[in-house]
């Protein structure tokens, strides 16, 4: 087979890996995977788009890959793809990155393999596969992409189109890979996951994949990310109450805010009580670990709405919380709203919360010292031998706190037992057990 040595950057969110992988993996050849683009012959980046830092990231690691390849007597291919394309266009691009040799729009997802197969020249046809890139203990499963709902400060429909989802044939046989190659948890990720199948032939819903995900021989743990506030309806909590492990109850609920009007602009569901999402959740799962992102300085937030924010946090209590500063992004409605909320004040609201929310986070896991958990090792680390990097069932991979741990059995892709012996405002430590 012939092989490729090639360099690769996935920015912004693991939807982006994903596609990063499933593109490698379907060229016909054996990627051979390099740590330094001089030594490719194949330099992709996959770029994001969604909000103005991440256009400026992206553009910084085209700009910089274009100096690494300067001047090599053999240039490698540059490739560049993803959500900068599908938010600027090729047009607009190219002019001013003359050196990039192939752009690949996130529009086009499914002719990808064919017009990198094209620009270097491939023989034979793309295959249908995935070159892992993560850690050997999960693998993110990408069920959908594109998003069906239109909140007025986000550009993913504008960037990424519609909802299209997966097949459950086509996600039930890459589940299967991961797991044949030793993964014990996948993480199903879309922009919205309770929205899989509303564009599929006969509307499956989300219990449709995951009556052939769950009972999949080698799954430890089986993660949902991302749900819509509005796609937790009854039937599927009872589903999920009785699934039992391999899924964690673990939920990642995007709520952005509390105060009724700032959600009103937003465009967002339970605009007049989050707390109803919350409660649907902890009212079936009372032992459920809560992850949400919120966003403050929203055109027109008061300072009454942030008192209100805060003291829905405090209430709340998430396992795990992200706060962003609101960013005016072209083209959104939430963009040309009056009332802007100067940066300042963005960066003073977001810090402050983020204080609440790290007392709450060192409360909640110093309650965990003493017990016994099991811990799925990700990777050594990376300054300390004998000493890996894990997880337990509440902490998600990549945007969660982490759990080190020790021990004679302790090795990445192991689902060990082990003694909490201390925690930290974000983090666990963690002995393997007798």
């Amino acid at each position: 087979m012939q092989t490729v040595r090639c360099y690769s950057i996935s920015l912004g969110c693991p939807k982006n890996r994903v596609d990063t992988e499933r593109l490698l993996g379907s060229l016909g050849v054996k990627i051979v995977p390099v740590e330094e683009p001089e030594r490719a012959e194949l330099v992709v980046i996959n770029t994001c788009g969604f909000i103005a830092p991440a256009v400026q990231e992206s553009v910084r690691a085209i700009v910089q890959a274009i100096a690494d390849l300067e001047g090599l007597p053999r240039r490698p291919l540059l490739a560049v793809a993803g959500c900068l394309v599908g938010r600027y266009g090729v047009d607009a691009l190219a002019p001013d990155l003359p050196e990039v040799d192939l752009w690949l729009d996130n529009r086009e997802l499914a002719r990808w393999p064919d017009l990198l197969r094209q620009a270097l020249n491939l023989q034979g046809k793309a295959v249908e596969g995935r070159l892992l890139s993560t850690s050997p203990s999960f693998s993110w499963l990408k069920i959908g992409d594109g998003c069906r709902h239109a909140c007025t400060f986000c550009t993913i429909p504008s960037i990424r189109g519609g909802l299209v989802s997966h097949t459950e044939d086509f996600l039930e046989a890459e589940a299967r890979a991961a797991l044949s190659a030793g993964v014990r948890e996948l993480v199903l990720v879309a922009q919205d996951v309770t929205a899989w199948g509303a564009d599929l032939p006969g509307s499956p819903d989300l219990r449709v994949l995951l009556d052939r995900l769950l009972p999949l021989p080698g799954l430890a743990r089986l993660r949902l990310l991302y749900l819509y506030p509005t796609g937790l309806k009854p039937e599927l909590m009872r589903y999920l109450r009785e699934a039992g492990e391999p899924f964690v109850p673990y939920f990642d609920v995007p709520l952005q805010h509390a105060a009724a009007g700032v959600l009103s602009r937003m465009g967002r569901p339970f605009a007049r009580n989050p707390r109803e999402a919350v409660e649907r959740i902890r009212s079936v799962f009372p032992e459920a670990a809560l992850r949400t992102s919120l966003i403050v300085g929203f055109p027109g937030e008061s300072e009454q709405d942030f008192v209100e924010l805060v003291r829905f946090v405090e209430e709340t209590r998430f396992a795990h919380l992200g706060v962003f500063a609101y960013q005016a992004e072209e083209g959104t409605p939430a963009a040309a709203m009056p009332d802007q909320v100067p940066d300042d004040v963005k960066e003073e609201r977001r810090r402050a919360l983020m204080e609440v929310q790290r007392g709450i986070s060192e409360e909640w896991l110093s309650t965990f010292q003493g017990e016994r958990m099991s811990v799925l090792v990700d990777a050594p680390h990376p300054e300390w031998p004998g000493l890996h990097t894990g997880r337990t069932w509440f902490q998600a991979p990549e945007i969660d706190g982490l759990t080190y741990i020790s021990g004679p059995d302790v090795k990445p892709g192991a689902l060990v037992e082990a003694d909490i012996v201390e925690s930290r405002e974000y983090d666990l430590v963690a002995l393997q057990g007798d």
